[in-house]
C-alpha cells in the first residue's frame, strides 16, 4: 500500500510540473504599450537611416495606418480611416467567427510596412522576434498564425497604395541648385547642399484634394531697399539673433529637430543624427496617449491621424516652398547686412517660405487637440534621450507656437514665414478632422 502511495505521489507531482511548464504566462505589457514600443522602434530606424523630414512623415503614415486598420476590428465602433483617404483599395477583413489577437495583427501589419520603406531592417530583428515570441506564449498556434496572416495582408494592402503615391518618381531627379536671380533661394553656408525633396509637392496627398488646396499667401516681395518690408523683416531676424535671451536660445535648440546636423570644428566635419520634426510630434502623441491612459485603439488612431496630418502638411508646405523659392535670411544678411553673421541653427537646405516646422507642428497640434482636448498639459520628453532636454507645455498649440517662433530665434526663418506656415498647418489639421472624424 505504501509503495502504491509513493507511485501515485510521483505521478501527481509529474503532472503538476508538466502543467506548470505549459502554463501560459500573463502579458506584462499592455496592448497600448506594445504600439508605443513599435513606434519607438521605427523612430530609432528613421534616425539611423537619416531620412529627410518629408520622407519620415511618409514612413510614419503608412505604418501607423496599417497598424490601426488591423487593430480596429477589436471594437466595431472604430471605423476604417483609409476608406476615407485617396488611393486605397478595400482592405482585407478578418474571417467571421474566427478568433484573432488584433494587437498581434496590428504589430505584424506595422512591421510589414516598415520593412519595405526603411533601409536598416536587420536592426528590427531582435525586437520583432521577442515581441512575436511573447505573443506566442499567450495563445494557441492557430490563433497566432491567423492573426499574423491577417496583419501581413493588411500591411501588404497598405503598401499597394505606397506604390502609386509618386514617391518613386521623386527619386533620382536632377539636383535642385537654386538660382542666382535676386530674391530666389540658393544653397546656403556652410555646406551649400542642394535643395532637399524639391518634388515633394507632387506627392499624392492622403486627405487633401491636392497639394495646393490650402496655399499660403504670396510672400513679401524681395527688395534690398532699406525701407522695404522685405529688408525690414530680414533686419528683424538679424537683430533678434544678436540679442537672444537664454530662454530664446533654449527654445531654438530644443525645436531644432534637424535629422542630420553637420558640425564644423576647424578643418574637421562630423554629423549628429537627431529626431525629425515629425518624429518629435510622434513622441508627443505617445506622451498624450500615456498621460490620458488611452487604450490601444485610441492610441493607434492617434498615431494614424497625427501622421496623416503631418504628411499632407509636408506636401502642402513643400509645394509652396518650391513655387515661391524664397531666399534664406543667411544669404540676404551675408550679402547686404553683415558678411560674418551666422545663425544660431544650421539653415536647412531648401527654400524658406513657408516654415516647414510651423506647418507640420500646427497640423499635428490641431489633430491632437481634437483627440485629447484643449488645455492638455504635458511634459515633453520626446527629445530627452537625444539632446537631454525636456519642456513643459500647457497645450499642444502652445508647443506648436513655440516650435514656430524657434525658427526665428534660430535665424533661419522670417516671422511672416512662420505665421504663414502655422496658418496653413491649422487649415490642414482642421480639414483632416472634418474629413476623417466628422463625416
Amino acid at each position: 500500500m505504501n509503495r502504491i502511495f509513493k507511485i501515485a505521489f510521483v505521478i501527481v507531482t509529474i503532472i503538476a510540473l508538466f502543467q506548470g511548464c505549459n502554463k501560459k504566462p500573463s502579458s506584462k505589457i499592455s496592448d497600448a504599450d506594445i504600439l508605443h514600443n513599435n513606434e519607438d522602434q521605427l523612430t530609432q530606424v528613421i534616425i539611423y537611416d537619416v531620412f529627410t523630414p518629408p520622407v519620415a512623415s511618409r514612413i510614419y503614415s503608412y505604418s501607423s495606418l496599417a497598424s490601426y486598420e488591423a487593430l480596429r476590428y477589436a471594437d466595431p465602433k472604430y471605423q476604417s480611416i483609409v476608406s476615407k483617404l485617396k488611393g486605397f483599395n478595400e482592405l482585407p477583413k478578418p474571417e467571421a467567427g474566427k478568433e484573432y489577437n488584433y494587437t498581434l495583427a496590428a504589430t505584424k501589419a506595422f512591421f510589414t510596412v516598415v520593412r519595405k520603406v526603411v533601409f536598416s531592417v536587420d536592426s528590427l530583428d531582435q525586437y520583432e522576434n521577442k515581441t512575436y515570441d511573447d505573443f506566442k506564449q499567450q495563445m494557441d498556434d492557430s490563433t497566432y498564425a491567423r492573426s499574423v496572416r491577417f496583419g501581413e495582408s493588411i500591411g501588404k494592402a497598405v503598401l499597394d497604395r505606397s506604390a502609386t503615391d509618386n514617391y518613386k518618381l521623386t527619386r533620382g531627379k536632377p539636383k535642385f541648385l537654386g538660382s542666382n536671380i535676386p530674391g530666389e533661394w540658393r544653397p546656403t553656408a556652410p555646406d551649400y547642399m542642394d535643395g532637399v525633396e524639391y518634388c515633394w509637392g507632387t506627392m499624392k496627398t492622403f486627405a487633401l484634394d491636392s497639394s495646393s488646396q490650402f496655399p499660403c499667401p504670396k510672400p513679401i516681395k524681395f527688395s534690398t531697399d532699406t525701407s522695404s518690408a522685405f529688408y525690414k523683416q530680414t533686419l528683424e531676424v538679424y537683430n533678434i539673433s544678436k540679442n537672444l535671451t537664454p530662454e530664446q536660445r533654449t527654445i531654438a535648440k530644443y525645436w531644432d529637430d534637424n535629422p542630420f546636423v553637420i558640425e564644423h570644428s576647424g578643418h574637421m566635419m562630423f554629423a549628429n543624427k537627431k529626431i525629425t520634426p515629425g518624429g518629435h510630434w510622434i513622441g508627443i502623441t505617445a506622451i498624450a496617449c500615456k498621460k490620458s491612459k488611452a487604450d490601444a485603439l485610441k492610441t493607434a488612431k492617434a498615431y494614424a491621424l497625427t501622421s496623416v496630418a503631418m504628411y499632407d502638411a509636408f506636401i502642402s508646405c513643400w509645394q509652396d516652398k518650391y513655387i515661391t523659392k524664397v531666399i534664406r535670411p543667411i544669404t540676404v544678411i551675408n550679402d547686404h547686412i553683415d558678411q560674418q553673421w551666422q545663425p544660431m541653427l544650421q539653415t536647412p537646405p531648401f527654400p524658406e517660405y513657408p516654415s516647414g516646422h510651423s506647418t507640420i507642428t500646427r497640423a499635428a497640434a490641431t489633430v491632437l487637440t481634437h483627440l485629447f482636448g484643449d488645455g492638455f498639459k504635458f511634459n515633453d520628453t520626446s527629445d530627452l534621450k537625444y539632446i537631454g532636454m525636456q519642456r513643459e507645455f500647457k497645450s499642444f498649440v502652445q508647443a506648436a507656437d513655440e516650435a514656430s517662433i524657434s525658427r526665428v530665434y534660430g535665424g533661419i526663418h522670417y516671422i511672416g514665414s512662420v505665421n504663414a506656415g502655422a496658418a496653413q498647418g491649422k487649415k490642414v489639421g482642421d480639414y483632416i478632422i472634418e474629413k476623417l472624424e466628422n463625416q
